[in-house]
């Protein structure tokens, strides 16, 4: 069965001074059912996060926009792009007082083909239905501890260190990347990309029933209004993109010759 998308972004900056996360989704500009979506947690204080994520989007829609599927692959495509700004952003510690950093996801549809690539604790979630069928691992502390069996999800939410990344743009080590794709996308499947603001207030289930139950748009005002009430008047940045695929609309039959 032949789908499209339906797709929304959305922001909230919760109960901080700034918004240091960053968010976009753009279709290709020369390529039709071409699409990527990016999302960047950003951190450095005093706008040195935003900058930070700032740089994700913009590495991400220029690497898009030039992307040559006949000589680059789409997992090279979005290595570059976490890759480049990472390097970009270290640069920036050299022209500002700030030690700006940043997490990265960043998706792609190409041909009916769903890729993605992550680094930092920031989420990619494929869900069909209410089912759950990958999700990003956290390159954290809290995440690692949970991979080694030494901390449960529930223990994970409350943990004291559970902002402590292993991994980032912009540190002194390389970014761990991290990829993933769904080979037989399917009508029904839906794409969450979410930062920390938003994932830490919901278990797997509520989010893909939300997002099952709800078109992105108001699926993603309920889920920003609960992480806001969960929050307590502490919440952190929030961002988000949704990309869900529906069955496509029929073609109109041609009407008959006279």
């Amino acid at each position: 069965m032949s789908f499209t998308a339906e797709t929304c972004v959305a922001m909230h900056t919760g109960d901080r001074k700034e918004q240091q996360d960053r968010v976009g989704l753009f279709g290709h500009p020369t390529r039709p059912g071409m699409m990527m979506a990016v999302l960047a947690d950003g951190m450095g204080g005093h706008s040195g996060g935003a900058m930070a994520a700032e740089q994700v989007l913009l590495r991400a829609r220029q690497n898009f926009e030039a992307y040559a599927p006949l000589h680059e692959t789409p997992q090279h495509l979005l290595g570059s792009v976490i890759d480049e700004a990472h390097t970009v952003i270290k640069l920036t510690r050299f022209t500002s007082e700030q030690d700006p950093h940043s997490t990265a996801v960043v998706f792609m549809l190409q041909q009916g083909k769903a890729y993605w690539a992550h680094c930092g604790d920031s989420r990619i979630y494929h869900f069909r239905g209410v089912r759950t069928v990958s999700r990003s691992a956290d390159h954290s502390l809290v995440g690692e501890l949970q991979r080694k069996g030494r901390l449960d999800e529930a223990g994970a939410l409350n943990h004291p260190q559970r902002n402590v990344l292993l991994a980032c743009l912009g540190s002194e080590r390389e970014p761990r990347i991290e990829y993933g794709s769904e080979e037989a996308p399917v009508a029904g499947d839906c794409f969450l990309l979410c930062s920390d603001g938003l994932w830490a207030y919901f278990s797997d289930t509520e989010l893909a029933s939300t997002l099952q139950e709800l078109a992105p748009r108001a699926a993603a005002e309920r889920l920003i209004a609960l992480a806001r009430q969960r929050a307590c008047g502490s919440g952190d940045n929030i961002s988000l993109a949704i990309i869900k695929l529906v069955p496509a609309a029929p073609k109109s039959a041609l009407p008959p010759l006279r």
